[in-house]
Order: structure tokens, then C-alpha cells, then sequence
């Protein structure tokens, strides 16, 4: 008899619930419910709905709970909660794009230097980790502190509402600038510099762990971080494989036995975040789709509605390499209905031709990212001194047949798309590697492998793209070694 597991996936655009079920042989998958997930201004600062998404969450399980062995969540990084000592939620949990930690990296650094937190954490410097989020609340004296006994990450919240437990998940913690893989726990020594209070920060816990049952349903610690999850179900048959998640943002990476923490990887920016099995995904976060995402939703706002396929057509349709753009230049970082004109203002200041049409725009957007993609390919396999001969691409951006061939085309490098939903499937094989239907993610990949369609795109144009290449360089990577 098949074996049937529930995966919540919440992504920052969208949540999904999705059954997956094992017979020995494939997995199958079927969509439960799927729900958007729209951040809610107040005043001056973005929150989550939190209570909506548990809201979707519960009324999805009752809809798939007959039959179920196991339920697991994950999630977006970096983002928390602050319970206080009857358990209750003290606040929203607030949104990592808000501004809230604008000045912080350098408010931080001013206590504990930036090589130092590096040393001890191996994680990329953005503003938006949970670091230094913890530490504007700090600066400002929040009474969030006073009141709060507990810190959960996001997916963990959830659990907590699902079983009572009271403790963190080893993946979704690496990304918080707040964990110290050498001695594997919290960052204690940064917190009680920055003036965090350390007493907050429960047990971390390895995905696989049970943490007691909804409704009679055990629940499953996972790979709660959702690029975890992801690289989980990626379906290589060979050592010498880069991952790309793409999605809202771009995690492009290598999966090894160990961080690397050094100078080379300081001066990178590059991060080192935890994997199933004690592993490191190695990597480098690029914002991704997320810019493609905020001008249709500026299009729609401004009365003219295209889909994915709509823009992904008109952007082929458009003149190649007339505009680049650094995808991870701040600008780009806030939400907003202006984001086609910061595409074009971007362009303007760099003196090149400023993208009018739509097709342009995203022509530019999806040109840069595979750019970035090479760039930030070449500085991984240099670093961890590890050839890499294919690049697989799960998740929903592996569906996008245009960004994909660029993304084969720019690194030279053959593509393998797929499966589209990865983050759910490897949130499902880590459920069922717990309940002892799977060895171990070897055994999980040949099965992935045997159960998804995937698409394999090889590089074409590698000349024009070389010299295009040179040009992103002057323009996008002389100016990240400026700043």
C-alpha cells in the first residue's frame, strides 16, 4: 500500500499543501490547496499574515487527513517569531524586505567586526538575515525583548501551533547569522555583543526528528528551510552538480561535507547554510524572479495583466543583450509598483539603452540573472575547488524555458530541469526517510529521478555570450567590487 505524506511548503509569494505518496517504486504528488501569501503594510512596517497562513494551513490538512502518516513544514530563512512565557505570539512576525534593518549590518559591525561574524557564522552578509533583524530590535529598545522566552524561525512557529514543541530546525537556523557551525549552536558570543538576549534561543533539533502529532497526525521535523528541502529531491546521478532553486530568489550551490570558511569566501559573500544529513549547501543567494514578479504585479496594478508565459514570450521576442542590470543592486531589494522604472532608471545611470517595453524589461532581467549566475558559478567551483560539469534547476523557475536555455548558454554548462516542485518533495522524502520507506537521499534521487519529467537544455551561443560576459563584468561586477 502507498505511503502518504503531507509537505506545507510556504513560499514568500505563494503556500502550497501538497500530498505526496510513495508505493516502493515513485513518488506521486497532488495538489491539496495552494494560497497566496501577501505580506500587510501597517503604519511603517511590513508584516506576514501569519494567522492566515495558519488559517490555510489547517483548513488544508483537514481536507487531506485521512490516510496520513506524517505532516512536516517548511519555509522561506531568515524570518522568526517572539513568543512570550504562556507561549502566545507577542507580534506579527515582521517581513524581511521591511526597512527596518537599514543601517543595521554597520550598526552590528561597530561591535563585533565583520570578519569576525563571518568566522564564526560562514554566512553571506545581507541585511535582511535574521541577525541583524534581531539586532533593530535592540537599537530601538523594542519591549518585544523584555516580554519575549522564545524564538522560534518561521516553519517551527507552525509547529509549534501544530504540536507544542519548542524548538528550532538545524537547516532553517544556518540561515539566521546567528548559528556557529564550528561548535553547532547558536552564535552566543555575537548575540551577547550585539545585546541580544541569548536565554530565548531554544534546542536545535536535526531534520527527522518527531515532534509530537496534530489531530492524532505525527509531525515531522523537515529540512524546514525551503532550499533544503529543495536540494533534497535534486535528481543527480553524478558528484559534479551545481543546484539552482529557482524561485522568488536564486539559491545557486554545491553540496558538500563541510562549510569552507575562509578568506576567499569572505571576500565572496558567498554562505554556507545547513543541508539534510549534516551536510553544507555552498552557495551564493541571488535575488531571482522576484523582480520579474514585482513589475507584472506593477502591469496589473496599472490595468494590463500578462502571465508568466505572456512575459517570458514578449521578453524572447526582444532584442538580446541591449540592457543588463545587477539583479542584487539594493535598489531592487523593496517591494514596490515602480520596480519597471528602477530597471530603467538602473540602465540610465549605467549608460546604456533604457528598456521602454515590457519584453525589454524582462528580456534585461532574465539576461542579467543568467550573467549572475555565471559570475557567481565561477566563484563557488573556485573556491571549493570542485569541478562542476552539470547544473540542475528545480523549482518553479525550472519551468521557464527561456531563462533556463540562457542559464546553459551563460555558464556553458548543461541544464537539467526539474521537478518543479522540489521543496515540497524533499519536505516529503525527508518525512518518509523518518518513517523508515526510504534508505537515505541516494536511494530518495533515484526515485526522484524515476518519478519527475525533466528537461535537459545544452549551451548554445557560447561565443556571444562570452563577450557579453565581459561587458555585465564592466558594468555590474566592477561596481559590486566599488561598494
Amino acid at each position: 500500500m502507498p505511503v502518504h505524506v503531507l509537505a506545507i511548503d510556504l513560499g514568500a509569494e505563494s503556500g502550497r499543501v501538497m500530498r505526496v505518496s510513495y508505493d516502493g517504486q515513485r513518488l506521486d504528488q497532488s495538489e491539496i490547496h495552494r494560497f497566496p501569501n501577501i505580506a500587510v503594510q501597517v503604519c511603517d512596517t511590513l508584516y506576514w499574515d501569519v494567522l492566515r497562513l495558519w488559517h490555510e494551513i489547517t483548513q488544508a490538512i483537514a481536507q487531506a487527513a485521512d490516510g496520513i502518516a506524517s505532516i512536516g513544514v517548511d519555509s522561506w530563512g531568515v524570518d522568526f517569531a517572539l513568543l512570550d512565557r504562556t507561549g502566545c505570539l507577542l507580534a506579527n512576525p515582521v517581513h524581511y524586505r521591511d526597512r527596518r534593518t537599514d543601517g543595521m549590518m554597520e550598526w552590528v559591525f561597530e561591535r563585533v567586526p565583520r570578519r569576525t561574524v563571518f568566522e564564526r557564522t560562514g554566512i553571506q552578509f545581507m541585511a535582511l538575515n535574521s541577525l541583524f533583524q534581531m539586532a533593530s530590535l535592540v537599537r530601538s529598545n523594542s519591549p518585544l525583548l523584555e516580554q519575549a522566552t522564545l524564538y522560534l524561525t518561521f516553519p517551527d512557529l507552525f509547529n509549534h501551533w501544530l504540536t507544542g514543541s519548542r524548538v528550532c530546525e538545524f537547516t532553517h537556523v544556518t540561515t539566521t547569522q546567528m548559528f556557529n557551525p564550528r561548535t553547532r549552536t547558536w552564535d552566543y558570543a555575537t548575540m551577547e555583543a550585539v545585546g541580544i538576549p541569548t536565554g530565548i534561543f531554544p534546542e536545535i533539533v536535526q531534520p527527522g526528528t518527531p515532534l509530537g502529532t496534530y489531530q492524532g497526525i505525527p509531525v515531522t521535523a523537515v529540512t524546514s528551510h525551503d532550499t533544503a528541502s529543495a536540494v533534497v529531491a535534486v535528481p543527480a546521478s553524478q558528484p559534479n552538480y551545481a543546484y539552482l532553486s529557482s524561485g522568488t530568489w536564486s539559491l545557486l550551490g554545491l553540496e558538500l561535507d563541510a562549510p569552507v570558511i575562509n578568506e576567499a569566501s569572505y571576500r565572496a559573500n558567498v554562505t554556507n547554510e545547513g543541508g539534510y544529513g549534516g551536510k553544507y549547501r555552498f552557495l551564493k543567494n541571488v535575488v531571482g524572479l522576484w523582480i520579474a514578479q514585482q513589475c507584472r504585479a506593477a502591469w496589473r496594478h496599472a490595468r494590463t495583466e500578462y502571465s508568466y508565459d505572456d512575459l517570458t514570450r514578449l521578453a524572447a521576442e526582444a532584442e538580446p543583450f541591449r540592457s543588463l542590470i545587477d539583479p542584487d543592486a539594493p535598489v531592487f531589494l523593496p517591494p514596490g509598483d515602480d520596480m519597471p522604472e528602477r530597471v530603467q532608471e538602473y540602465c540610465r545611470q549605467t549608460g546604456q539603452p533604457v528598456p521602454e517595453t515590457p519584453g525589454q524589461i524582462v528580456r534585461a532581467i532574465y539576461e542579467s540573472l543568467a550573467l549572475k549566475y555565471r559570475h557567481a558559478l565561477d566563484q563557488l567551483v573556485s573556491i571549493a575547488q570542485r569541478p562542476v560539469d552539470v547544473v540542475h534547476v528545480i523549482g518553479g523557475g525550472a519551468r521557464n524555458t527561456l531563462l533556463c536555455q540562457m542559464t546553459a548558454d551563460s555558464t556553458g554548462r548543461d541544464v537539467i530541469a526539474g521537478p518543479y516542485e522540489a521543496t515540497a518533495l524533499g519536505n516529503a522524502i525527508v518525512q518518509l526517510i523518518a518513517l523508515g520507506e526510504l534508505t537515505g537521499v541516494d536511494e530518495a534521487r533515484q526515485v526522484v529521478r524515476r518519478s519527475v519529467e525533466m528537461r535537459h537544455y545544452r549551451p548554445q551561443q557560447r561565443a556571444v555570450w562570452d563577450e557579453v560576459y565581459e561587458r555585465y563584468h564592466e558594468i555590474v561586477v566592477a561596481q559590486d567590487s566599488a561598494e
